[in-house]
């Protein structure tokens, strides 16, 4: 199925939770917030929110710095 991440069409499996994205797109899921259609995406629901063709998903990293 296409999807748009972060701007960018993808081509990724067919029936992807977020779980699965993130581990298709080699993401770990601890260090990220992730919004599907301009949604954000509670963390304790990535192993259930399932990713839809032509779903727009932003994945926004945290970085630690000083």
């Amino acid at each position: 199925m296409n999807i748009f991440v972060n701007g960018q069409q993808r081509s990724v499996p067919d029936g992807l939770t977020v779980s699965g994205l993130l581990l298709h797109l080699e993401i770990k899921p601890e260090r990220v917030a992730v919004e599907i259609n301009e949604e954000i995406v509670r963390k304790t629901t990535y192993a259930d929110a399932l990713v839809k063709e032509n779903d727009r998903v932003e994945v926004v990293q945290f970085m630690g710095g000083g």
